[in-house]
């Protein structure tokens, strides 16, 4: 992992903060395997901040997917305390959530846009609400850059070709392809694999090229598509439960939040200029490098803003989240446009 440019930072926040708070360690659970790339140094990123900031008194001691409890417990976990703290992608939860559906929205917010609104834009102010009845403090520390379409094993050469595909996803996108027939559904990291190979999945989406090549799904999928037109942005959050965030004291809270800062701009730093070589390296190994028809992203466009439409009537909470991020980024729409410079 390439920190140094952080240490900056990381010597402004703890002469600032000092290093006399309370001791905190946190076992934080995470939703994928602990030593993922890029997804999981976020993580990792945050707790070296920590102990660098805090003397060693504070950190995040993190367990893999599975480790002690499965994916899909980890909010409910750190809700009751029965862990105190966890790290997923925030959409992850929209099931349960429905604000949380926001953290990867199709058509919606880049990762710079993202990151903007959830810090300064109001957005975290926003989904905390969705959180608090569950007694859960939200921190979004990790966001990731817009990821593929996905892996398939056909080529996609109109909306019809997603009728009857089932395929690995989750988030609105899901449910902005099942309009088009597809059967499409979120399934935790360590199932995607074995799932796509034996046939109960025909494609798939998860992260980043540098994050997939962990999970061998160029080894069964023949396609790769782009854009991620589902997810052009997403955030990855740490979960703490509120009981436990609110018996730290103030220093050491604004430490993690310094913290959560760093891993932030770690992950909008690192993820670009990652992806070409690892695409390239895909192509060298036989995978057909795609990108959607135009006719097909239109098509995906207009569909995906009558399902959004739809999931904010559905509930205000992710209703006021959703045209709250729409307006952030019209926000900065003239000056980007007066600002980019012709190719």
């Amino acid at each position: 992992m390439k920190y140094k440019t952080f240490k900056a930072a990381l010597l402004a926040s703890s002469v600032t903060l000092g290093v006399s708070a309370q001791a905190t360690v946190l076992d934080v659970h995470m939703s994928i395997p602990k030593d993922l790339t890029f997804l999981a140094e976020g993580a990792q990123l945050m707790d070296k901040s920590l102990r660098a900031m805090s003397g060693g008194k504070s950190g995040l001691n993190l367990f893999s997917s599975g480790e002690l409890i499965p994916a899909g417990e980890i909010l409910e976990s750190v809700s009751t305390g029965a862990v105190p703290a966890g790290w997923s992608f925030l959409g992850q939860w929209g099931g349960q959530v429905p604000v949380a559906q926001i953290g990867a929205t199709p058509y919606g917010a880049g990762p710079e846009a993202l990151a903007g609104w959830l810090h300064v834009g109001g957005g975290l102010e926003i989904v905390q609400r969705g959180f608090d009845p569950l007694n859960v403090k939200i921190l979004a520390c990790h966001i990731t850059a817009p990821e593929p379409g996905g892996w398939f094993n056909k080529e996609i050469n109109s909306v019809k070709d997603f009728e009857g595909l089932k395929m690995r996803m989750g988030g609105v996108g899901s449910k902005v392809l099942n309009e088009f027939g597809a059967s499409a559904q979120y399934l935790p990291a360590s199932e995607i694999y074995l799932a796509l190979e034996r046939g109960r999945i025909d494609a798939t989406e998860f992260s980043l090229p540098i994050i997939d090549k962990n999970f061998g799904f160029h080894q069964i999928a023949k396609y790769y598509y782009f854009p991620g037109w589902h997810q052009p942005g997403s955030a990855d959050v740490l979960m703490v439960n509120m009981d436990v965030w609110n018996g730290m004291n103030a220093q050491e809270q604004a430490m993690y939040e310094a913290a959560c800062q760093v891993s932030l701009q770690w992950t909008l730093s690192y993820a670009p200029a990652a992806q070409t070589p690892q695409i390239e390296e895909f192509e060298a190994g036989g995978t057909i490098v795609k990108e959607f028809p135009d006719d097909v992203l239109a098509q995906l466009r207009v569909m995906t803003e009558r399902v959004l439409g739809e999931e904010a009537k559905k509930d205000a909470l992710y209703g006021e989240a959703y045209n709250s991020m729409k307006k952030f980024v019209a926000s900065s729409g003239r000056w980007t446009s007066l600002q980019t410079l012709p190719l």
